[in-house]
């Protein structure tokens, strides 16, 4: 039986985009989204509580959320879940979990896709394979 793996957040971005390139050239862009919910305790209270993704783009979708996605920027972010390990110079393993994207739609006009006038746009593009450098 095939698995499934995927993940689709709304939110707004926390930092705007870094990207950078892997040795072999291949553009990857990195960015983290908030995904706020709320609610109302019993004694009427209302509690909120945001989640932060760190979401990784790759390739030509990774080009384009760099150009257009600025912080603030509210976007819809489909892809799936990768978890990296990489151990420190002190010899301590670290663990991240973050969203590859294969879909981004901007679903905002703020920074630099208001200024082309972009509108809803959407930014789509098959993510590589290749795990992220490490930073």
């Amino acid at each position: 039986m095939r698995g499934l793996n995927k993940v689709q957040i709304i939110g707004n971005l926390g930092r705007d985009p870094e990207m950078r390139y892997t040795p072999n050239g291949k553009p990857v862009t990195s960015f983290t989204v908030a995904v706020s919910r709320s609610w109302l305790k019993p004694e009427g209270d209302r509690v909120e509580k945001t989640e932060w993704f760190n979401v990784v783009a790759w390739e030509r979708l990774a080009e384009i959320c760099n150009q257009y996605l600025v912080k603030g920027s509210a976007v819809y972010v489909e892809g799936r879940l990768e978890t990296r390990s990489w151990e420190a110079e002190n010899g301590q393993k670290h663990f991240r979990t973050e969203i590859i994207a294969n879909e981004v739609i901007i679903l905002d006009k703020r920074g630099r896709a208001a200024e082309e006038d972009l509108g809803e746009a959407t930014l789509v593009e098959s993510p590589s394979d290749e795990p992220p450098p490490v930073t």
